[in-house]
């Protein structure tokens, strides 16, 4: 493999499990890391940003997923030998018979 797409693939599992972590810390519910810190009382604070944060984190992240695929596509090419291939059967004929002769073998005359 080459270094660059080694590189792509290196970043593309890091982006990865940043975003795994990103989506398992959001609550579906909306609550998130800000419901956890005390709720709507706290949002005063600032803590509802919190959403934020993590909504944009995940687009990022995504986005950035996408564009290192499509870079790491573009940039190393097409592999350098092509896929191995199964061989083509080789026709062989069967072998030809010559016609035997059916006529009956004549025997020499036995000789007293």
């Amino acid at each position: 493999m080459s270094t660059i797409f080694t590189l792509f693939m290196i970043l593309i599992i890091i982006a990865s499990i940043l975003l795994v972590i990103i989506i398992m810390a959001q609550n579906p519910k909306g609550g998130g890391l800000s419901g956890t810190f005390g709720g709507a009382s706290s949002a005063t604070f600032g803590v509802q940003r919190t959403n934020d944060f993590m909504e944009k984190a995940t687009w990022t992240l995504g986005t950035t997923i996408v564009v290192l695929i499509l870079l790491s596509i573009i940039l190393t090419g097409k592999p350098s030998q092509p896929a191995p291939t199964m061989p083509t059967p080789v026709k062989t004929e069967a072998p030809v018979k010559t016609p035997t002769n059916n006529a009956p073998a004549t025997q020499a005359p036995a000789t007293k």
